[in-house]
């Protein structure tokens, strides 16, 4: 099966995700509440909130700190309009980007996100400019370790609806439909699974290499430029990072 998703090529490094721990968790309250304004804040009859939960658990946020955010987002006057855009646009030598964002003023979002882009040899596209280079996936990662039989986790990976299983070398892929990731998730956690990423993700069909230092240097800054956006959610790209030692 292809190893073409790739964890480190789409996310961060670990490290890199530990560092800004604090920001993520803001990140993930702000669509806790869009989530609970959709739908209610009960995970059993909001499936969008129960992914987002998953979210939140696979990145480590504390129980308390969930409830207290859907609490909140359920509570009177909670108020702000978020509003969930995805740009598309390009990096130096014309690596393919998205950037999903929720931003309550959608022009700010897209003026900030348009200096990013030209200031590191890119530039902001039209959607749809990119968006055919990536399939729309459920992804599911869990951490290698000597309680996971690989084979074992294989057969009931695709028994709960995967369509696609990887063996990377530090965890395992499992790829779903957009609409399965739920039931995918929830089948493999009453099995017992730990989850090092479970949601909805934009994983380019190929990766490119860049091999100008300048070029890797602009696409690195333009990556932490825009994960340092407040309304910047997530990040997506096909370029070919390289390991870091």
């Amino acid at each position: 099966m292809s190893g073409h998703s790739k964890w480190a090529t789409i996310k961060r490094k670990k490290g890199a995700i530990d560092a800004k721990r604090g920001k993520i968790f803001t990140k993930i309250g702000r669509e806790l509440m869009v989530a609970v304004k959709e739908g209610g804040p009960d995970p059993a009859t909001n499936s969008r909130l129960r992914d987002v939960v998953a979210k939140a658990k696979a990145n480590n946020m504390p129980n308390d700190t969930i409830q207290r955010s859907i609490k909140k987002a359920a509570g009177e006057g909670s108020g702000d309009n978020y509003m969930n855009m995805i740009y598309e646009g390009y990096g130096p030598s014309g690596i393919a980007v998205m950037v999903e964002t929720l931003s309550d003023n959608k022009n700010r979002t897209a003026a900030d996100l348009r200096h990013y882009f030209d200031k590191n040899g890119g530039n902001l596209g039209q959607n749809g400019c990119v968006s055919f280079m990536f399939d729309h996936k459920g992804l599911i990662v869990i951490e290698k370790a000597d309680n996971i039989d690989e084979d074992e986790l294989m057969m009931d990976a695709l028994d709960a609806g995967a369509e696609d299983f990887n063996v990377e070398e530090e965890c395992y892929e499992i790829l779903t439909a957009p609409e399965a990731l739920g039931s995918t998730r929830d089948a493999l956690e009453a099995k017992g699974y730990a989850f090092a990423q479970a949601e909805v993700n934009y994983i380019p069909q190929t990766t490119t290499e860049l091999t100008d230092p300048e070029d890797i240097a602009k696409m690195e800054k333009l990556i932490d430029m825009l994960e340092e956006n407040d309304d910047v959610q997530n990040v997506y790209h096909n370029w070919d990072m390289p390991d870091e030692d």
